[in-house]
């Protein structure tokens, strides 16, 4: 069964807002290496939407050189996006229609090195179902005071335990955290 690994940039007040980050080659470096360890991507409209407009070519190649790795896997990878108002996808990529749950429980049960996924609302039902193997929080030392906060309207709460902990020199500190028990 392949794990499904999560990933996002939040401030120390909890803002998901990806505007509000501190982004460098470092941190860049770091978000290609979770994602280079993914068979697949598993995004909701909003960030595919995103992540095409920022990292898709052309557009990534007016960019700073230092982000390329993460432009170029990013593109490269196969991508599963969820939505009931898009029509189709490209890029890539394979739009999932039917019952989310069971298409991300399909998706996880077949060989390979794992599921990545990003975002707000779609980690958050995953969240909710138990079926987030791994969760890396890349907490920028910022307060923002607005925006969309992690995990907002989760049912219950989330057990974890911190597995690994990375610090880089801008002060941002990726921790990456599994279920507990």
């Amino acid at each position: 069964m392949r794990p499904l690994r999560y990933s996002i940039n939040v401030a120390l007040d909890g803002c998901v807002d990806h505007l509000a980050g501190i982004p460098d080659a470092e941190i860049h470096a770091h978000a290609a290496q979770l994602i280079a360890r993914a068979d697949a991507l598993l995004f909701g409209r909003t960030v595919y939407r995103m992540m095409e407009e920022a990292w898709r070519p052309p557009a990534s190649d007016g960019m700073p050189e230092w982000t390329r790795p993460f432009a170029r896997t990013i593109d490269a990878a196969k991508k599963y996006v969820v939505s009931s108002t898009l029509g189709s996808v490209d890029w890539n990529a394979e739009l999932l229609t039917g019952d989310l749950r069971a298409e991300v429980e399909r998706l996880k049960a077949m060989p390979g090195e794992g599921l990545y996924t990003a975002g707000v609302t779609l980690a958050t039902a995953l969240a909710g179902w138990g079926l987030i193997d791994e969760y890396t929080f890349v907490v920028h030392p910022r307060v923002v005071g607005r925006g969309p906060r992690l995990f907002d309207g989760l049912a219950g709460p989330l057990d974890l335990e911190l597995v690994d902990r990375v610090a880089f020199a801008s002060g941002v500190i990726a921790e990456t955290y599994v279920p507990k028990g």
